[in-house]
């Protein structure tokens, strides 16, 4: 992303400054002195306004499973353009949809529309607390929830005011944080089942529910073990809790979501990103007792919620159409092509012969410049000077034609193959190769 060949991007971004605050209006887009605007994306391929070409391992975030400008979505949500794109009427779309995701899961008996992954979990929140009655919410130190108060919470805390591992700080995340909700947070140690039951214990009469991301990006992309699952549960069942697992990125990695592979059940499920087919999507899911509460009852209406978006026939439409396209063949495919994606990067590792390693699950991936792949949030958490060869080596593989997540981070897509996985793991090697002085100087 050599600043003299971005011209038309350099330009673009000088324009944006005078009218956006930072010249963008989501920070992830911000590397380098300025960020690429795309042109247009077709496939797991996307060219930006300078002519440059690259395989689009961010998907924007993992928001795409099936790349950009997939046929069917385009055709479908065409059509539905020219009927309207939104009403103060519900739609049958929206029936469809909200069969189709229940019938995926067995823990989802009902489910409610927002229009983002923040909403989702901020809804979750809200009925949980709706629920029980009662105040506190508890979440892994470091985990990233969307941009919510409560969720913000330890998302990003320093050695400085992170406190006891055994006893997280609860850390604001933007400044002007109250006080109070700092109060309403409990935070817990990612997959350390005693430490964290022992720190639950301390609020055990009131928690309303525990949020945990089963793969958590901002901790490692360390997926969650068994052992850690079975002990929240647990702790939940005995202590009147709920349990909600955050599945907006991780929804992809099996046709019912990561929660497939435990043998526990979830009370609440925050869904989004893929399941919106490529347009802006949140969704609720979970059992009937709690869902109620955005509904009249024998309690009266517990949580009132609307939303002027949600569930509008546009994204109902392209996301019905990618969730049927997305079945279990194509997961079990597009999982394949991961396992395949990390061994491949493993060995350009090692052929680089630099301290780096691969993590993550299904269809997700996340290189650390670390010797190891971190098991928590502080293991993961990086210095000025890994954030600075992170930040170089993204570079270069902007240069070798790859677009990753700014993070290290990468969600593939159903149009990639092997050869897609082939020119990564070239561009990894040669990235890494460039970077290998930064890295040795980081760990010093």
């Amino acid at each position: 992303m050599k600043g003299n060949t971005c011209p038309n991007s350099t330009a673009l971004f000088d324009r944006a400054k005078h009218v956006l605050p930072g010249g963008v209006s989501r920070n992830t887009l911000l590397h380098g002195n300025h960020p690429l605007y795309v042109d247009h994306g077709k496939g797991c391929k996307i060219v930006d306004v300078d002519g440059v070409e690259r395989i689009d391992f961010a998907n924007n975030v993992a928001a795409h499973v099936h790349g950009h400008a997939y046929g069917p979505i385009v055709e479908a949500v065409t059509e539905q353009l020219q009927r309207g794109s939104a009403f103060t009427m519900a739609t049958e779309v929206e029936v469809r949809f909200a069969e189709h995701i229940c019938g995926r899961s067995a823990n989802f008996d009902k489910l409610r529309f927002v229009n983002s992954g923040t909403e989702a979990v901020m809804a979750g929140m809200k009925a949980a607390r709706a629920y029980t009655g009662r105040p506190k919410i508890a979440k892994v130190e470091g985990s990233y929830h969307g941009a919510y108060d409560y969720a913000e919470v330890s998302q990003a805390p320093k050695p400085e005011n992170w406190g006891n591992p055994d006893h997280p700080n609860a850390i604001p995340l933007a400044q002007g944080t109250p006080s109070a909700i700092l109060e309403d947070m409990v935070i817990i140690p990612f997959n350390d089942p005693q430490k964290a039951t022992g720190v639950l214990d301390k609020h055990k009469d009131q928690i309303a529910c525990i949020i945990i991301d089963p793969i958590p990006h901002r901790v490692g992309m360390a997926p969650v073990e068994i052992d850690f699952v079975r002990a929240l549960h647990k702790w939940t069942r005995d202590n009147g809790s709920l349990l909600m697992f955050d599945e907006v990125i991780t929804f992809r990695t099996e046709f019912g979501g990561m929660q497939e592979r435990f043998d526990v059940k979830p009370d609440l499920t925050s869904l989004g990103k893929m399941i919106g087919g490529g347009f802006p999507v949140g969704a609720l899911a979970g059992h009937s007792n709690v869902m109620d509460v955005f509904t009249d009852g024998e309690k009266g209406l517990r949580l009132p919620h609307s939303g002027t978006f949600s569930a509008n026939p546009i994204t109902m439409t392209a996301g019905l159409v990618s969730m049927e396209h997305f079945n279990e063949e194509a997961i079990t495919r597009l999982n394949k092509l991961g396992d395949y994606a990390r061994a491949s990067i493993g060995e350009a590792i090692k052929a680089a012969d630099i301290p780096a390693s691969v993590a993550g699950t299904g269809s997700l991936l996340r290189i650390h410049l670390k010797a190891s792949a971190p098991r928590n949030y502080r293991e993961a958490h990086m210095s000025a000077a890994e954030h600075q060869a992170l930040s170089a080596m993204i570079t270069a593989l902007y240069d070798e034609g790859i677009m990753m997540i700014h993070t290290g981070a990468a969600a593939l897509s159903t149009p990639m193959g092997n050869d897609e996985i082939d020119q990564l793991a070239e561009a990894v090697f040669k990235s890494l190769l460039s970077v290998r002085p930064l890295v040795i100087d980081s760990m010093s």
